[in-house]
């Protein structure tokens, strides 16, 4: 219940933000131009908080935090006095439409721009990736990488880190051609260059991962099958389990690792086990039962109650880059910049089949991303509030009716024909284009739903 409330929260206060900064662009620029807001809402429904200031704007916090709206003085809206005729968006310049128009999705940028400054400024950090394994007959073996080998650039692009190399092998995906790399062999500082070919990479994988599908693992240290912590009144605590020990082995069968421990467990519901272990100088005999517990299908599996104690990554694998003031800020522009450009890339690959439209993710997937980075401290949980500010600027500025862009649009053939879209045209455009985002949005839906 408590992870419930929590991922509710983190949802909606990140949603809340995200709303928030896209109107007030909008609000701003309006107020620039001379335009008359009505209202300045975050959320829809009904109304929690509302207030207005002397320029006769009600600000309105509703209950719904998934959108909100400037509502401007227009005459297509409802009758406009002729003293606030000048004061009407229907009455704007098509320039001062478009800056109105572009003021959300621009504002969207500059928060991801200030998110990721804040980040760069706490100093990036991260793991080297060193290859552990090449799986055979995979694109990984047909470039020739090897184990022990750290790949420190892909297509040209410096990779010092596992989200480095992820980001840039997820640029690949639904292409082909040559797919280069740099690679150092273990214990040298020379750079050998492979490369191999694509072919419509990944193009038909419903859920993405650049590794696997490469057929590399990279290198983690091991787990050994010792215990952190004991979860109090669990089956581990009633075996006499404590924090230190070292499970040698079960019913006489060596335990290699953490991970060879939680299987065994997990096949074991309500079976009784002999552990044998290791605690201090001393080896411990214990009788130990899983708890017997349910899935989301509803098939059982065992489970200790305990945690595992991780290893530290070796000091030669660490990777962390301090940024100042100036070189986090131009740092900041340029992964907005890059990530702006793989979203814009991404919608591209879908629309014409190179990427599975089954990655569309909806607001479950974004609720379950936000909590579990929100957990892993909050430099993390800001880093994924940017990605979703430029996702959501990117999306807004698409030229699509109902959309930030599909006004630009309208705007931009006003300008250029000097003629405004008749008020008919624009009202079955804006009907098509919500029925297209009704589509995607239930479409998105549909795929959180099955990824559950």
């Amino acid at each position: 219940m408590l992870e419930v409330l929590q991922t509710i929260l983190v949802t909606v206060a990140t949603l809340a933000i995200l709303v928030a900064i896209h109107e007030f662009g909008h609000f701003w620029v309006a107020r620039r131009c001379g335009i008359k807001v009505l209202r300045f809402s975050v959320g829809f429904g009904k109304p929690l908080l509302k207030w207005t200031d002397r320029s006769g704007t009600e600000y309105v916090l509703a209950g719904i935090p998934l959108g909100g709206y400037v509502k401007m003085l227009d005459e297509r809206e409802g009758p406009v006095a002729d003293h606030e005729l000048d004061q009407a968006f229907s009455r704007a310049s098509p320039a001062k439409r478009i800056a109105i128009a572009a003021a959300g999705p621009v504002a969207n940028l500059i928060l991801a721009v200030l998110v990721y400054w804040a980040v760069f400024l706490n100093g990036v950090n991260g793991v080297a990736p060193i290859i552990d394994t090449v799986v055979p007959g995979s694109l990984a073996e047909q470039a020739g990488l090897q184990t022990g080998q750290e790949i420190v650039a892909v297509d040209g692009e410096e990779t010092p880190t596992w989200e480095a190399l992820q980001m840039q092998l997820l640029e690949r995906i639904g292409e082909q051609g040559k797919l280069a790399f740099a690679v150092k062999p273990k214990g040298s500082d020379n750079v050998q260059h492979t490369e191999v070919q694509l072919e419509r990479w990944m193009s038909d994988v419903d859920e993405p991962n650049p590794l696997k599908e490469l057929g590399v693992q990279l290198y983690v240290p091991k787990v050994e099958a010792q215990v952190d912590e004991v979860v109090a009144g669990g089956a581990a605590e009633r075996a006499g389990m404590q924090s230190g020990d070292l499970v040698v082995s079960v019913d006489g069968q060596p335990m290699a690792d953490w991970a060879e421990w939680v299987d065994l467990v997990r096949s074991s519901p309500g079976v009784e086990m002999i552990l044998l272990v290791e605690r201090g100088d001393a080896l411990v005999s214990l009788r130990f039962t899983p708890d017997r517990k349910l899935d989301e299908e509803g098939k059982a599996f065992g489970f200790a109650g305990v945690s595992a104690v991780m290893p530290e990554w070796p000091e030669s694998m660490r990777r962390t880059v301090d940024y100042g003031i100036f070189s986090g800020f131009s740092a900041a522009v340029a992964k907005t910049y890059k990530m702006s450009a793989f979203t814009l890339e991404s919608i591209k690959k879908m629309i014409t089949g190179l990427l599975s439209p089954k990655n569309l993710s909806g607001p479950i997937t974004i609720a379950k991303v936000a909590s579990s980075s929100a957990q892993y401290g909050v430099f993390a949980w800001l880093s994924f509030l940017a990605l979703l500010s430029v996702s959501l600027a990117v999306l807004n500025l698409l030229p699509v009716p109902v959309l930030d862009g599909g006004h630009i649009v309208y705007a931009l053939i006003e300008w250029g024909s000097g003629k405004p879209v008749t008020e008919k045209v624009q009202a079955l455009a804006n009907q098509v284009g919500l029925l297209l985002v009704v589509c995607l949005m239930v479409f998105a839906l549909y795929n959180d739903v099955l990824r559950l």
